[in-house]
């Protein structure tokens, strides 16, 4: 397996305002308030794809913003964000950056999960009538939304694998369709570790691997040999890179079936996967000499290709074989899975921490949103907000712990000066 990394920023959208508004019509003496609640913000859904290989959208794109709610308007309800849904492959594994503790992990096709759930739309004044409070004048704001940057990790299969003598060219070759940038150069010594390059290509991504070279008796331990066949086993389509112009002066039909022999003998499962033929550095050979090799290839019945990985020549249409021998080599379809989004569990607890003499801090999801979406040019409103904080034991525990007059309460990006009514 290799590992394909993005870290991504989600945001969701903002819940939209309540209004403050009064019913007023002719013949209607008693009007009474009627502002309407604002908005919700929207989602931000990751939904599990095994039509996604990749995660190579995210480099290009590293943030994502679902649409914020409308403010609710006179009587009228503001009108709800649009969840924005984010689709990743399957097998993703999402990590909160600043905690490091693990989100989820996206298991199986068709599984969502609300990672950033939109901020709620703001009570009108209409919420707020009681029979103690006949005409509120203050309206809630809109929830902030929440912003999460995950790390995205995802253990690939590839799609291709390079298999071929050492030296063969495939290093090159990966270098010349993906990003990857193995170590390259002109020594008959085999790579260590496989390398891995995300290929876009035709509107898509694939996974192609530069597998470990392999020699005689491979399939028996020799040199990588079992290392290497386990990651051959992980492929779907096999690519057979086969250098025409060797450095130690070999036969390159004879080296053809040298590795060939190597994969029926460890698995004709694996030997009986979709394969390619790449007759490489084809730059250094003439065309008479390049004419006689075809022939002899071609008796093997496989889609043969000629290239020079090092100057580009032919490599086009050897990644047009590769991508239709992988959607032709797609695993049978699955069954969606039918369930509801997952969610977050929520947390409503708080705690209050003094940082330092006269600095008290409380935290917690349930106090921040309530603090958040006060109107504090509102004194109406900050009086609610004051009989709220003081109904779920927030001010009691202040005195518990020492606070006193003048002293300073933050409370997410806000700070207040405690008052003690007592």
């Amino acid at each position: 397996m290799f590992l394909d990394e993005a870290i991504v920023t989600f945001r969701s959208g903002k819940g939209g305002s309540g209004a403050v508004a009064f019913h007023r019509e002719k013949h209607v003496p008693r009007g009474g308030p009627n502002g309407a609640d604002g908005g919700r913000g929207g989602d931000v859904i990751i939904i599990a794809d095994r039509a996604k290989r990749t995660l190579y959208d995210f480099k290009l794109l590293d943030h994502y913003e679902a649409e914020s709610g409308i403010h609710g308007l006179g009587n009228k309800k503001g009108k709800n964000g649009r969840n924005i849904e984010i689709k990743v492959p399957v097998g993703t594994i999402l990590t909160d950056v600043q905690t490091g503790e693990l989100i989820v992990d996206m298991t199986v096709h068709g599984m969502k999960f609300v990672l950033c759930k939109g901020g709620k739309g703001g009570y009108g004044n209409a919420r707020y009538v009681s029979s103690v409070r006949q005409a509120p004048n203050f309206a809630q704001k809109g929830e902030p939304g929440e912003t999460v940057q995950a790390q995205l990790e995802l253990k690939l299969l590839a799609d291709v694998g390079l298999i071929g003598m050492p030296n063969a060219g495939k290093s090159t070759l990966i270098s010349q369709i993906s990003a990857a940038k193995p170590k390259i150069a002109n020594y008959p010594f085999t790579t260590i570790v496989p390398n891995l390059g995300v290929v876009s290509f035709r509107d898509t991504t694939f996974v192609v691997a530069d597998m470990p070279g392999l020699i005689e008796g491979a399939s028996e331990g020799i040199g990588l040999g079992f290392q290497f066949l386990k990651h051959v086993e992980r492929t779907r389509v096999l690519v057979h890179v086969v250098d025409v112009f060797p450095v130690e002066e070999s036969d390159p039909i004879e080296n053809f079936r040298i590795i060939e022999n190597e994969l029926e003998t460890y698995s004709a499962e694996i030997h009986s996967r979709p394969r390619l033929i790449a007759l490489n550095k084809i730059d250094l050979i003439s065309q008479e000499e390049l004419e006689a090799l075809q022939a002899k290839f071609e008796e093997f019945g496989f889609p043969l290709f000629v290239i020079s990985a090092a100057t580009g020549q032919g490599v086009q249409p050897l990644m047009n074989a590769m991508l239709d021998q992988v959607e032709a080599a797609k695993p049978e379809e699955q069954l969606e899975v039918l369930m509801p989004a997952l969610e977050k569990k929520t947390d409503d607890s708080w705690e209050i921490e003094e940082e330092e003499e006269g600095f008290f801090r409380i935290s917690g999801r349930r106090v921040e949103r309530m603090v958040a979406m006060t109107d504090f040019e509102n004194d109406s409103a900050v009086r609610y907000l004051q009989r709220k904080l003081d109904r779920i034991g927030i001010t009691e525990k202040l005195r518990e712990l020492g606070a006193e007059e003048g002293d300073t309460i933050a409370i997410g990006e806000f700070e207040f000066s405690f008052t003690d009514e007592q």
